[in-house]
This record gives C-alpha cells, sequence and structure tokens, in this order.
C-alpha cells in the first residue's frame, strides 16, 4: 500500500469529506486530495499521527482499513455509491464493467469476494442503494415515476416499482403518501 494514501471505511457522501479534512486540519495532518473512501497524504505520517487519527475518526463513525479484502469490498461499495447517489451524467457502461474499469480484478472474483464477506451479493446490494436513491427523489417529490425510473437507468416504471415493492413493501406511489417515509442512512445499506 502506498504510504500516503490512507483507505477510509463508512465515507459515502460529501458530508463524510467534510468530517475527514475536519479532522486532519485539526490533526494538523497535511494531504493533497480528499475522495470517498480515501485520503492522499502530501507525506507520510509516524505511527502515533496515524493511531491519533484513527482514533478520531473512528469516534465518527468512520474506519481506518488495512490492505487486503476489506479494502477491496469498501473500494467496491465507494464505486457503486459514487455512480449511484452522486453522478448526474447516465452511465456509458454497466456495473460490472464500471467495477472492473476501476479496480485490476477480474469481476467474477470481486463478486464472489464481496458475497463471501457482505452476505448479499454485488447486484443486490447495487438495488438497494437505487431504491435508497428513489426514495430520495420520492421524498423531494420533484420527479415523476417516469423520470425516476430514467434517472436510475430502470427499463420502464412498472421494472421501477416490482423493485422498489420488492426491497421496501411498499410501491413508491404508497411509499410517497406515507407521511414520514423511513429512508435508512447510507452506511447503514
Amino acid at each position: 500500500m502506498d504510504e500516503n494514501t490512507l483507505h477510509i471505511k463508512n465515507m459515502v457522501c460529501p458530508r463524510c469529506i467534510l468530517a475527514v479534512k475536519e479532522t486532519l486540519e485539526k490533526l494538523n495532518i497535511q494531504y493533497q486530495r480528499i475522495d470517498l473512501g480515501q485520503v492522499i497524504l502530501t507525506k507520510s505520517i509516524d505511527k502515533e499521527q496515524l493511531l491519533t487519527f484513527e482514533n478520531s475518526i473512528k469516534s465518527i463513525g468512520f474506519e481506518l482499513l488495512e490492505p487486503g479484502k476489506s479494502l477491496l469490498i469498501s473500494k467496491i461499495k465507494t464505486i457503486l455509491i459514487e455512480q449511484i447517489h452522486h453522478q448526474t451524467a447516465p452511465m456509458s457502461v454497466n456495473f460490472s464493467a464500471l467495477i472492473t474499469e476501476k479496480l485490476p480484478h477480474d469481476y467474477s472474483y470481486l463478486s464472489r469476494l464481496f458475497s463471501s464477506i457482505e452476505g448479499i451479493t454485488i447486484e443486490k446490494f447495487i438495488a438497494s442503494q437505487k431504491i435508497e436513491k428513489a426514495k430520495e427523489f420520492l421524498v423531494y417529490d420533484q420527479l415523476t415515476l417516469s423520470e425516476i425510473a430514467d434517472k436510475m437507468n430502470y427499463s420502464s416504471v412498472s421494472y421501477l416499482s416490482t423493485q422498489f415493492k420488492k426491497e421496501t413493501g411498499f410501491t413508491p406511489t404508497q411509499f410517497k403518501a406515507e407521511r414520514k417515509p423511513k429512508r435508512k442512512s447510507l452506511d447503514e445499506i
């Protein structure tokens, strides 16, 4: 592992990046860039600084990852969350191609590894993330179901509705009608 790169579990949104940035600045640790799941330091830090940083981020819900399988799982999740929740442009490739494009491993290996460690398939994780994003769109009530289906790359409103009901127990219309829809935070999915 590159000594100047720190991999962090549970970074799922821009606020997570801000929280890690504040921690780094508070501890006077110099960095070049912070992305979801990763910090690139200007220079390597000693073990004492690393331990202090690790304890500081742990107190706000993050975890420093060691190289290996959990790091790979975290990278897969970060790629998928970034694509589903934070990209506005439509996907030009499917999710398996996106993952293998960004990680130097065969998709079947990554898929088996993900399932063995997470207890669910990558496809189920993607479906859960897409439904959470669809819930967000429904709560904000700015798009039609057809527009949501299109944005989330579902082939039809009917397929979105089927997947939504399978995941939540509600149709999108029932969910929207509920006074206080129950959404999960990204790190709970």
